[in-house]
């Protein structure tokens, strides 16, 4: 296979923090050499599956062990993200452009954790570049985009496609790279455990689009809506068209589940959601299943919890909880379909190990243990501490199944 590497010369700690070896005394002071190298065109043909819990829990199978993987396992609670930044000088959005970065992180907590899945490091907003928005991060202030849509005049600031064929055009010319690192992702990962590809739904990116913030101009969204209803309406279609050929086009790459996230469920009325979002999200689901009717889809409307059953519906193997579900609630309303989630991030950071435990046990006693992916009730924030997110993995994995 044809590849392109450069060699970067790394301090002990900061080889320590990637390999996970021990640095003695002896020669602490010494630097090492790793080598990184571009992803191939074309990887070899992907080896057998060996882990396949995700995979059979999304479809309704028994498991022998509840699967779980976490919401932004990979990047900045791990010591060895952090490492490698230094050592490649890039940034969150600059290794997003570089196929081997995104591949070495989204492996990192692969090779820590015993997780059942990998999921593409990458960021919901890719999709709003595609589009031709400058996306930005400012330190402390999360992903931004600087500068939103402020009325549909500024569309011509934009690609927006209007068939499946331009949609996929967009893809193709602007989101290579993500395609080429899920091709590496699968050939590195070597069938350990499934590989998630994942795209943000169109209303969340909408959102992002017109408001440029998750904390700043929350009601720009529901404006656009009510008073720009045929703008608003034309950038929907759009994004649906989108997403849809991104999804697809991992999937051709070598992704084996799918995650869609409603980022923003919790910013827009139910009934706007019923109008705008959810019918978006339907014809996602079903262009998915005629293309792709194996491959598992993932679901998470956050705020927007209302919705599942309507998710499930639609077509989604798999539905989320966020922190406001009451866990014997929904397995009773939502009794035949794989439901994910939903434990508290917050109990990683400074509780006690038996805290840990004792949270993913009662997890597990209201949801599991079939028809259950253990996760998060939201993304991992950076300050969780790995013990105990070891902790908490272990713990799901050693929970008796009868």
């Amino acid at each position: 296979l044809a590849s392109s590497c450069f060699t970067l010369l790394l301090s002990a700690a900061a080889a320590h923090s990637l390999h996970g070896r021990a640095v003695g005394p002896a020669n602490a002071h010494l630097a090492h050499r790793i080598t990184l190298c571009a992803a191939a065109t074309e990887p070899a043909a992907a080896p057998p599956l060996v882990n396949d819990l995700m995979l059979r829990a999304a479809r309704g199978q028994d498991v022998e062990t509840v699967p779980v993987w976490l919401f932004r396992q990979a990047g900045r609670h791990l010591p060895e993200y952090t490492a490698y930044k230094a050592a490649t000088g890039r940034n969150f959005l600059e290794l997003l452009q570089h196929p081997a970065d995104v591949a070495e992180v989204t492996l990192q907590p692969v090779r820590r954790y015993p997780l059942d899945a990998a999921i593409l490091f990458s960021d919901i907003l890719v999709v709003a570049e595609a589009f031709g928005l400058a996306v930005e991060m400012p330190g402390g202030k999360g992903i931004v985009v600087p500068e939103p849509l402020t009325s549909p005049a500024d569309f011509s600031r934009l690609a927006l496609p209007h068939s499946p064929d331009a949609a996929s055009a967009l893809v193709e010319s602007r989101l290579p790279h993500v395609l080429e690192a899920v091709r590496l992702i699968r050939r590195d990962l070597a069938g350990r455990v499934p590989l998630i590809g994942f795209s943000a739904a169109p209303w969340t990116l909408f959102y992002y689009m017109v408001g440029g913030s998750s904390k700043k101009n929350q009601e720009e969204g529901e404006r656009w809506l009510s008073d720009e209803p045929e703008a608003s309406r034309r950038l929907l279609e759009s994004l649906r068209l989108v997403v849809i050929e991104y999804l697809s086009m991992q999937v051709e790459a070598g992704a084996q589940l799918l995650q869609v996230f409603e980022a923003m469920g919790g910013f827009i009325s139910p009934e706007s959601f019923e109008e705008h979002a959810l019918p978006h999200m339907r014809a996602i689901a079903a262009e998915l299943k005629s293309r792709h009717p194996h491959v598992p889809l993932m679901v998470f409307p956050r705020g927007a919890s209302y919705a599942l059953d309507s998710l499930k519906d639609a077509g989604y193997d798999v539905l989320t909880l966020d922190e406001t579900v009451p866990r014997p609630e929904a397995r009773a309303l939502l009794p035949d379909v794989c439901l994910q989630g939903n434990f508290d991030p917050k109990l990683l950071v400074d509780s006690s190990p038996e805290a840990v435990r004792a949270a993913a046990v009662e997890m597990l006693d209201a949801l599991g243990p079939q028809q259950l992916i253990a996760n998060l009730c939201e993304g991992l924030s950076g300050k969780e501490d790995p013990a105990l997110v070891t902790v908490f993995i272990d713990a799901i994995h050693q929970y008796k199944v009868k």
